[in-house]
């Protein structure tokens, strides 16, 4: 039951609180670039044990319910940590980037709540091509908006603005994923409303 890449996958659901706690004190630069390191090393594992399933044959039910939450898990927590420290911030909408945090996090439970709907009827919901650059595009943006905070210097003027450059990539991403994540949610809840009476 405990294959490699099961373990890697407990490994980033051990390794979560950590990271958010590497996350809890904005002023503390060496802390955010550590946690990105730390969020980096997640990433990687979170490729590898996937990669390491399928090509070795060890792909379990454990691992098929554990991969999904492990993500979920660290998504909701960086982003909850970084909106509760005012991370997710930028110019000219202040603080309503959070809106696309939020639209991230409710996709997420919804969704999942789907999956365990159509599960009872025995009808699979595969993770199609968009939904897969909607995570790629969350994992930029969270990666991004960490290593911002951990290079404060890394400016440079945009017009009148001094923008920090990690960050606002991060910023932009974080809305890109929240486009991504309507349109991939709406196309998993179509195929659940034809399952529902």
């Amino acid at each position: 039951m405990l294959s490699l890449p099961n373990i890697l996958t407990l490994s980033r659901i051990v390794a979560i609180p950590g990271l958010a706690a590497l996350l809890w004190w904005p002023g503390w630069h060496t802390g955010y670039l550590i946690a990105f390191f730390v969020y980096c090393l997640m990433g990687i594992t979170d490729y590898f044990d996937g990669y390491l399933a399928r090509s070795s044959g060890a792909v379990s039910k454990l691992g098929i319910f554990l991969d999904p939450i492990a993500d979920k898990i660290m998504v909701a927590a960086v982003i909850l940590v970084l909106t509760a420290q005012g991370i997710l911030r930028g110019p000219y909408v202040g603080d309503m980037h959070v809106i696309a945090g939020l639209i991230i996090l409710i996709r997420e439970i919804a969704v999942s709540g789907l999956r365990e709907f159509l599960g009872g009827l025995q009808v699979s919901m595969p993770v199609s091509r968009l939904a897969k650059w909607k995570t790629t595009f969350q994992l930029i943006s969270l990666g991004a908006l960490i290593l911002g905070n951990g290079l404060p210097g890394w400016n440079m003027e945009v017009g009148a603005l001094l923008i920090n450059v990690p960050h606002t990539v991060g910023l932009a991403t974080l809305w890109g994923a929240a486009v991504l994540t309507l349109i991939t949610g709406w196309d998993y809840l179509r195929v659940g409303l034809r399952h529902m009476d």
